[in-house]
C-alpha cells in the first residue's frame, strides 16, 4: 500500500533505554531512563511514556477530524484522551505492549460518543499501526 507522505521526522536514540533521544530538528530532546518498575532509576522518560503521549494526542486529533467531517456532534473543547501503555514479557519471547485509551467527552450522549470513537479508531494512524499487533482497548467514560 502506497502512502502519499505529507510529513516525516527523524529521531535518533543513543544509549537505549538509559540514554537520550532527539529529533533532527531539535524540537524534542529527552533523557531516557528505564522505569523503576523495570529495575531502572526512573530519572528520565521512557519509550512507553513517549508512545502514550503520541497515541493520546494523535487519537484526539483523529476524533476532531471525524467530528469536523459533519457526521457527528461538534467535539467539546474539554475532550480528553488518556493513553495507558503497559509493557511485559510475551509468551513466545521478547516483550509486548498493551494500550488502553480512556476517552472523556463531557456533555455528550454515551452512545454518540462511542460511535465517534469507533470511527476515530478506524482513521487514527496509531490505531492503524497497532491493529493486529497490540491489544488496544477503548474506554469511553
Amino acid at each position: 500500500m502506497a502512502i502519499n507522505v505529507l510529513y516525516k521526522t527523524t529521531a535518533t536514540a543513543t544509549g537505549g533505554r538509559d540514554g537520550r533521544a532527539k529529533t533532527a530538528d531539535g524540537a524534542l530532546d529527552v533523557a531516557l531512563a528505564l522505569p523503576k518498575e523495570l529495575g531502572g532509576s526512573g530519572n528520565g522518560n521512557n519509550p512507553e511514556q513517549l508512545f502514550a503521549a503520541g497515541y493520546a494526542s494523535c487519537f484526539l486529533s483523529a476524533m476532531k477530524a471525524v467530528s469536523s467531517a459533519g457526521n457527528h456532534f461538534k467535539l467539546p473543547a474539554d475532550t480528553t484522551v488518556s493513553a495507558t501503555v503497559g509493557i511485559g514479557p510475551r509468551e513466545d519471547k521478547g516483550f509486548g505492549l498493551v494500550v488502553k485509551l480512556d476517552i472523556a467527552i463531557p456533555g455528550v450522549d454515551h452512545d454518540d460518543a462511542e460511535k465517534l470513537v469507533a470511527e476515530a479508531h478506524e482513521v487514527c494512524p496509531y490505531s492503524h499501526a497497532t491493529r493486529g499487533n497490540i491489544d488496544v482497548s477503548l474506554n469511553v467514560l
